[in-house]
């Protein structure tokens, strides 16, 4: 949106991509506030050298629609004749995620696409308005969006149990047809000492959480999406600050507005960390392996036209 136990690949892929041990810290037991200090120079990435030589022998192919692009096709969600895939690495993530694309959000511009290229088992990209339906499951899915009325990362488990207590499509009351996250506050201290429990009791057992929604579309753009009725009973996740990376930042906006890749990163990480208990390790820096290359090469253009 303009508005991360095992390997870094793949473990059904072990002749990937060699992992590039060139970096500037240890990411274990990673703090958020070290992450935005430096977040991609730190990160644990894949080789980049087949981009390297994609960069030098210029657009090429996409080999199902045959459109010139750069690296990938931000249409058909494939790398191009000059990037094979066996060269681009593949993240597992423990969720299943769907990016819902505003339809006004232009393909070439947008970052979801490197979440579907680099972790196409798990990430499904939508475009508004044909999503699916998340009633039935909403004891299982959570929505990340900002607002008065979100939870934090730490908190989904406790939320999304005291929600599937209360039933699914329940309509004795009116938790059904309230938003979730209206009700998604600690009501009392005995609530907030279940918290802690509810977490240790996951920790062996799994979360209830399945699936996660982000909203691919500037921040102007959201208020169609997030007012959809299927949207409507989802738990609202607000992620911790962190500055953005991303070179089309939107004018006017603080750099604290994540491009979609970021946001989907670094919620992954938080998630690794206050849920699932691990530390983290790099297991999910892939993710930004287009997005880190991508900067580097603005960056270095932009200081090469300053110079002149």
């Amino acid at each position: 949106m303009s508005l991360n136990s095992s390997t870094l690949f793949n473990e059904e892929n072990p002749q990937g991509p060699k992992q590039n041990t060139e970096r500037l810290g240890s990411l274990e037991l990673q703090t958020p506030s070290s992450f935005q200090d430096n977040p991609l120079q730190q990160l644990q990435l894949a080789s980049q050298e087949v981009l390297e030589k994609a960069k030098k022998s210029g657009r090429s192919k996409c080999p199902r629609c045959s459109s010139s692009r750069m690296f990938y096709c931000y249409t058909c969600f494939v790398p191009v004749e000059t990037v094979p895939t066996k060269e681009i690495p593949t993240v597992k993530l423990p969720l299943k995620i769907d990016i819902i694309k505003h339809p006004n959000e232009t393909d070439g511009k947008s970052t979801a696409v490197h979440a579907k290229l680099l972790a196409p088992d798990d990430v499904t990209i939508y475009k508004y308005p044909c999503i699916p339906g998340y009633e039935e499951k909403r004891h299982e899915i959570a929505l990340i969006f900002p607002g008065p009325n979100s939870v934090s990362v730490k908190d989904i488990v406790f939320h999304l149990q005291k929600y599937a207590k209360k039933g699914v499509g329940d309509d004795d009351d009116d938790w059904s047809r309230e938003p979730l996250f209206k009700q998604a506050k600690l009501e009392s201290k005995e609530e907030e000492k279940n918290l802690n429990e509810c977490i240790s009791s996951n920790r062996n057992e799994g979360t209830s959480l399945k699936k996660i929604i982000f909203i691919d579309s500037t921040w102007n753009q959201t208020n169609k999406i997030i007012t959809d009725e299927r949207l409507q009973g989802l738990l609202q996740i607000e992620l911790k600050t962190r500055k953005t990376c991303f070179w089309r930042h939107q004018k006017g906006k603080p750099d604290t507005y994540l491009s979609t890749i970021e946001a989907i990163y670094y919620f992954l990480v938080d998630y690794h960390q206050e849920i699932l208990k691990e530390n983290y390790k790099g297991q999910y820096d892939n993710l930004l392996f287009f997005f880190s290359f991508m900067y580097t090469l603005i960056k270095n253009a932009k200081c090469c036209a300053g110079k002149e």
